[in-house]
């Protein structure tokens, strides 16, 4: 897996060993209340609504141990941080609930949802929207470019809500893989980290069958690309994209949405219009939800 969206690379995590023995599993959470005296009312909303439903510690204060000390980063406003929580919970863990059922939103999502205030600069003149860590973490950064007071949907999608589609996608198919037939599809037009240069055009990339010019990276990443942008970005931009792809590059992606559709419906019996459908209903309603108080 690699970094998305402008230039995101995933840690490989080590495989755990599993003993043969007898022993029974440890069914307590690794999630350690903090002391109740030191608890915010933040800390405590975050223990109800993340913590003990899905087993996810969210983490805004940046600890070290978490972040890439390689780049200069802020911690995120308390603020912002709240909002981010709810925007969070409003648009992702509780659409799969909706559609997947919240059994199989705590079995598959990450673990640990960190947040940094500032973007992680690289020196070739971009930055990090996000990362995600095995499986196990994702990593949001430009929280505090957030505006609470003028909240826009599609800005949402294009910073943080398509990277948490996006990698909920690896997820899955790391652990139920899609079919072959779907990296042969394109399999002469993937170009590895040639992605980005300035000759690879989103226009091009559309009118080879692709949703966007990282799609051009790897199979893996042209699989997830489809399902976090069919489902974030609306029935409208996927028409654009079909039409601006061309009869040709058209018709490739979708032989590849039909594969996706599939896979996800044979797999894991979810139906990605429905995904789509609940995503958008209750982004419509996100103007209405308290983004500040408990």
């Amino acid at each position: 897996m690699k970094k998305i969206k402008i230039f995101l690379t995933i840690i490989t995590v080590a495989a755990m060993t599993w003993s043969c023995s007898e022993e029974k599993l440890n069914s307590e959470s690794v999630f350690k209340d903090p002391d109740p005296a030191l608890r915010t009312e933040f800390d405590k909303w975050l223990l109800e609504n993340y913590t003990y439903p899905y087993n996810i510690g969210f983490k805004y204060k940046m600890e070290d141990i978490e972040s890439d000390m390689s780049y200069d980063l802020v911690p995120a406003t308390t603020k912002n941080a709240i909002a981010m929580a709810k925007i969070v919970k409003h648009l992702w863990l509780e659409v799969y609930d909706e559609v997947a059922g919240v059994d199989f939103t705590r079995t598959y999502i990450p673990r640990v949802i960190h947040l940094v205030g500032s973007g992680a600069y690289n020196s070739n003149n971009t930055f990090l929207l996000g990362t995600a860590e095995g499986g196990l973490k994702v990593t949001l950064f430009r929280i505090n470019d957030l505006n609470i007071n003028n909240i826009n949907v599609n800005l949402l999608s294009e910073w943080y809500l398509k990277t948490m589609y996006h990698e909920f996608a690896h997820i899955l198919h790391q652990t139920k893989n899609y079919p072959e037939e779907f990296k042969a599809i394109s399999n002469s037009d993937y170009i590895g980290g040639s992605w980005s240069s300035i000759s690879s055009t989103l226009q091009m990339a559309y009118q080879l069958g692709f949703v966007s010019r990282y799609s051009r990276m790897e199979a893996n990443e042209d699989f997830v690309e489809i399902i976090a942008i069919y489902i974030v970005y609306g029935q409208a931009n996927w028409d654009s994209i079909l039409t601006q792809a061309g009869t040709s590059g058209a018709a490739i992606i979708n032989q590849k949405l039909e594969i996706v559709k599939s896979y996800l419906r044979n797999s894991w019996g979810i139906d990605i219009d429905e995904l789509r459908r609940v995503f958008e209903l209750k982004a419509s309603t996100l103007q209405y939800l308290d983004l500040l108080n408990f």
